[in-house]
């Protein structure tokens, strides 16, 4: 260990920008086991693990990485699924760079950061390889049963924990596919669909029981849901797109993030997707503008590159250090053609309802800071650009569905943002035995705080069955909750 002084980072190798941009493959290679063993030795086993801080699982980074560094790469396994229900997801698409790579004591003092996500992707590769990660089989089965609405990475890691303690799950989602957004909303290029296919049907294979199509709220009442089981999840995550408020927005030519994304994976997938055939959510040859700044709008302007865009431009109202994306994500954007236009906001859509002609973009500079000390963006006037455009691609973030109303639950709490109200020790929601989890909680995030919540919101809901039902309103849920601080959470005690 401790061999950062005499060598370098290295990052796992990166196909060509001409040759990755002409398919939806995954950029990197993945480390060879020779690599993966010295890139862990650079660790330099800090008494204070920052990275382990800065990880929202609190993952025992360095006790991994010293693992593989010495070649034990099954307790190196062991010891990071132990608090990850996802370790190759995490080390494929977490912003490392914000997270654990960010917090490393030897990235502070000069020398380059340890390349954990790499390491981390390629410890539990490795481990599915080797045929170590088998179905759950719990030591004791328990006669509850536990609904969970939402397959995406909040439900399913829920899932696995549930199942390990013996319950018999239940997992509704609205798609014909389970994942959520790892399989409908990021591009293959970042997540191959197998990677995820594979933890599912390992639940499968687990006991755990998927209902596809399951349309809660809907065809099927949430109370119904409800009747079925003994606790239920609610880990919907969100889906609701935040528009654009400027004139032109209902012109043809005018897409949601989500809605292209979706179409685009389909389309991978081998589904017939005449939105995509018809042209409509297809950016072949045309001048695509994205708007946005965080890793949603990354994904559609690198996925618009290799639809065969004619041109592909980003804008983003603050400059690049603001910017809230991945600055690994940025610069594979860059390097695979993408223009970024910092310091730019759309001011009107041109054309006509029938046909998008272009964006006129204002020059934006920063202000004075806001309440979280972060500078406001304002319009400077008189500076504007038109800019040519076929397809402009709302990449602005999303918002909660209305869930006390589509479920019937007016007693379903909610903060003043929409999400769900839960305490933030056990996830319990207004309702009794009705818990949240995920994006629908915390507002749309990172798929590792999903895992987080999913985590914690089981061992909740294993703590709530363990003493009984609750009487109405003897929950913790409170007004407080709607300052919700995501770094007030701690991470949840592997069981």
């Amino acid at each position: 260990m401790l061999r950062f002084v005499s060598l370098p980072r290295q990052t796992p190798d990166k196909r060509a920008p001409e040759l990755r941009r002409e398919d939806f493959e995954e950029i990197y290679q993945g480390f060879q086991e020779r690599q993966a063993e010295a890139q862990a030795s650079r660790c330099s086993q800090c008494g204070v693990p920052f990275c382990t801080s800065g990880c929202p699982l609190g993952n025992h980074i360095p006790d991994w990485l010293r693992l593989a560094a010495e070649g034990d790469l099954r307790e190196a396994w062991e010891m990071s699924a132990a608090t990850s229900n996802m370790p190759e997801v995490c080390g494929r698409i977490c912003p490392q760079d914000r997270l654990c790579e960010g917090s490393c004591v030897i990235e502070q003092s000069g020398h380059g950061t340890v390349t954990i996500g790499a390491v981390e992707q390629y410890i539990t590769d490795n481990a599915w390889k080797n045929g170590w990660i088998k179905p759950i089989k719990p030591k004791r089965e328990r006669p509850q049963s536990v609904g969970i609405i939402g397959a995406g990475p909040a439900g399913l890691s829920a899932a696995d924990q549930l199942r390990h303690l013996g319950y018999k799950v239940t997992v509704y989602d609205r798609y014909d596919r389970a994942g959520g957004l790892m399989i409908y909303g990021i591009p293959s290029f970042k997540l191959e669909k197998d990677v995820v296919a594979r933890r599912v049907q390992r639940l499968i294979d687990s006991g755990v029981t998927f209902v596809q199509n399951a349309d809660v709220g809907g065809a099927l009442p949430f109370a119904e849901v409800r009747e079925k089981h003994d606790a239920v999840l609610i880990a919907t995550g969100v889906y609701k797109a935040r528009d654009l408020s400027v004139p032109g927005v209902g012109n043809n030519g005018v897409v949601s993030a989500l809605d292209y994304l979706t179409a685009s994976n389909r389309k991978g997938l081998g589904d017939r997707v005449p939105a995509f055939d018809e042209g409509y959510m297809n950016a072949k040859g045309k001048r695509v503008v994205v708007v946005g700044g965080g890793d949603t709008a990354m994904d559609c302007v690198r996925t618009a590159i290799r639809q065969d865009a004619t041109s592909v431009t980003c804008l983003y109202r603050r400059d690049r250090e603001n910017m809230p994306g991945s600055a690994r994500e940025v610069l594979n954007a860059e390097e695979e053609g993408i223009e970024f236009r910092w310091l730019s906001n759309p001011k009107l859509l041109l054309g006509e309802p029938e046909a998008l002609s272009g964006v006129r973009v204002a020059k934006m500079r920063l202000g004075a800071p806001d309440q979280s000390g972060r500078q406001s963006p304002e319009e400077v006037p008189g500076e504007e650009v038109d800019l040519d455009a076929d397809l402009v691609i709302k990449a602005l973030g999303f918002s909660p569905e209305d869930l006390p109303g589509a479920f019937g639950e007016p007693d379903l709490a909610l903060t003043r943002w929409g999400t769900i109200k839960a305490d933030p020790s056990s996830f319990e929601t207004s309702l009794p035995g009705v818990f949240g989890a995920g994006d629908i909680v915390r507002g749309a995030s990172l798929v590792v705080w999903a895992i987080h919540d999913g985590r914690k919101a089981a061992a909740g809901i294993h703590d709530y069955l363990r003493r009984g039902e609750l009487p109405h309103g003897t929950n913790t849920v409170g007004k407080q909750l709607e300052e919700y601080d995501p770094r007030a959470y701690e991470p949840v005690a592997a069981k």
